[in-house]
């Protein structure tokens, strides 16, 4: 095995069969055609002395041999990409750069707008779009670049993705106005008995920031009393204004709720508070573009973070 003599684009093709466990769509994602990315595979095989990938069910398999390689060249090519345009100053001006990021259904709703709005300003060519990603595929999906960054109570534990404290969240519940505990006093707080004899409605968006409703009740042991599931929290509002359920929402939006004056807010006894985080890739820790991204999501989210807390 002489390094010398390996084509190192070989490797982006390893990598995207990897990533997609098929040659065909690891052609697509390269701009190959379908006999340019077999020619390649055979040419690793030759190279390497391994089968690197067999058939499967669900696809092609790597071998013991490239599940060793393709993590490893994957990472090294993400670092070289970025070391060559990071390199380049980034104008956010002219740039006609496409941004992905993931973003929770009640994320977009609140947030999306005022990132929306900033970049219509500071960067008036650029692309912006919200793509969902499960908590548990966070991670591939920035290794991948199918994502930029990503923003949510997230608790990346993977040796490349780097993250950053935006602020932090707890859950909040809200009734109709007429709505009483079913036991003890209704003061401002409900308590661990009174969420037991209540029935809750909890949004179950599928992408990466509010799954940790249902977590928090499970731990609290209240999973059972759970009603209803919408998959928006924009329903949450109406859902609770013309039910007896109680709403489980985020404390963010209990304060744009506050204007609404048919609803009633309570403090929940012993809620637990999450951190709510942006995550991106360490490769684009030097990245121009993505420097000025994540400034702009952090800035933009303590702003946001200020006007709300003021309601």
């Amino acid at each position: 095995m002489n390094f010398r003599q390996l084509d190192l684009n070989l490797l982006r093709v390893l990598v995207a069969i990897h990533r997609t466990g098929s040659v065909t769509l690891a052609g697509k994602s390269l701009a190959l055609s379908q006999p340019a990315t077999s020619n390649a595979l055979a040419r690793l095989r030759d190279f390497f002395e391994d089968e690197l990938f067999v058939r499967a069910p669900t696809g092609l398999k790597p071998t013991r041999l490239c599940e060793q390689l393709a993590a490893d060249m994957h990472e090294q090519l993400l670092l070289m990409e970025s070391m060559l345009v990071g390199r380049q100053e980034f104008d956010p001006a002219n740039s006609d750069v496409h941004w992905k990021i993931s973003l929770s259904d009640l994320g977009e709703m609140m947030f999306l707008p005022k990132l929306a709005a900033a970049l219509r300003i500071d960067a008036p060519h650029a692309r912006l779009s919200n793509i969902a990603v499960n908590a548990d595929q966070v991670t591939a999906a920035l290794e991948s670049r199918e994502i930029d960054l990503a923003v949510g109570i997230l608790a990346p534990e993977h040796r490349g993705i780097r993250s950053e404290l935006l602020f932090h969240e707890r859950y909040m519940a809200v009734t109709s106005l007429n709505w009483k505990p079913p036991s003890g006093r209704a003061g401002k707080t409900l308590s661990l008995e009174q969420l037991r004899q209540s029935g809750f409605a909890v949004a179950s968006p599928t992408a990466t920031f509010h799954g940790s409703v249902e977590k928090m009740l499970t731990r609290m042991k209240l999973e059972e009393r759970i009603v209803l599931r919408s998959r928006h929290f924009s329903a949450m509002p109406d859902i609770v204004r013309q039910t007896d359920l109680v709403g489980i929402i985020p404390e963010m939006f209990v304060r744009e709720l506050k204007t609404r004056q048919d609803l009633r807010v309570w403090d929940i006894t012993d809620a637990p508070v999450y951190e709510v985080q942006i995550i991106w890739h360490k490769s684009t820790d030097t990245d121009s573009r993505h420097i000025w991204m994540r400034d702009l999501v952090c800035k933009l989210f303590q702003r946001f973070r200020k006007n709300i807390s003021r309601q």
